[in-house]
């Protein structure tokens, strides 16, 4: 996997672009980019060194493997102009909902495609990226994409059915954590804190917690209770979050992502 191309260039794109460059995992003359906008494409271009291509062609010339990180509804109209120039190409897509079988029509045998789920957090080399298990790369293929994608973070493999599920914790989840942490800033806020404090406290606090039940091993059940005395502050607050239905909105929250 030498050249890289990347058709679409949205904070999901942006994300995994700064991840390996900020990791080294590429380098930028192996990167190009293609995206409708190309006023836009050449200031992220200036700021990261990769090359802006002005067509799907001339990325696609240029490129070994592309990666497909358009929007869900353009995905057939795009594979419909370049799919002759895609045969002999590996195709990583990233874009929800686009699994392999759903590919295999679109652009035949001629594209070798793994379908890859990754979140925002691979901007900071903390992402979560879910590879499909069904995937007709070659062998040195996947290992190259694997070992890209590591340096981004943690690689989950999973079985297509699956996928949803995964992908409205770990791709939707961001969203939901940084509510979380929105929230629990506004409130310190509330009681006297300044905005920048908040919002470090409260984000140092929710990746303390993270790093804690993924190094200890903890149920977050037994972190919150090591937090919980007995008639004390946080079981108070505890009550408060139940009573409002917090566990109830989140779930609802997965459900809407994937009942669609």
């Amino acid at each position: 996997m030498k050249k890289i191309g990347f058709i679409g260039m949205g904070n999901m794109a942006r994300a995994i672009v700064r991840g390996v460059l900020a990791v080294h995992a590429a380098q930028p003359e192996d990167l190009s980019a293609y995206a409708p906008h190309f006023d836009r494409l050449s200031a992220f271009a200036g700021e990261t060194g990769i090359y802006p291509c002005r067509s799907a062609g001339e990325l696609l010339e240029r490129s070994d493997t592309v990666v497909m990180a358009v929007k869900p509804y353009v995905v057939e109209g795009v594979l419909a102009q370049i799919r002759e120039a895609l045969a002999g190409k590996a195709l990583l897509s990233v874009v929800a909902g686009y699994t392999f079988d759903r590919y295999r029509p679109l652009v035949g045998d001629g594209v070798r495609v793994q379908y890859v789920m990754p979140n925002t957090p691979c901007m900071v080399g903390a992402g979560v990226l879910l590879f499909e298990e069904k995937h007709s790369l070659l062998p040195e293929e996947r290992a190259e994409a694997m070992r890209l994608f590591r340096a981004l973070g943690e690689v989950v493999e999973l079985d297509a059915h699956l996928m949803d599920a995964a992908t409205a914790i770990s791709g939707c989840g961001p969203a939901f954590v940084a509510m979380m942490i929105e929230a629990l800033a506004d409130a310190g806020v509330k009681y006297g804190l300044t905005r920048a404090l908040a919002y470090r406290l409260a984000a140092q606090t929710a990746l303390g917690t993270g790093k804690m039940q993924l190094e200890t091993g903890m149920i977050p059940a037994a972190i919150k209770d090591g937090v919980c005395s007995p008639r004390g502050t946080t079981i108070r607050g505890v009550e408060a979050l139940e009573a409002n239905g917090m566990r109830h909105a989140f779930m609802e929250a997965v459900k809407a992502t994937i009942e669609k």
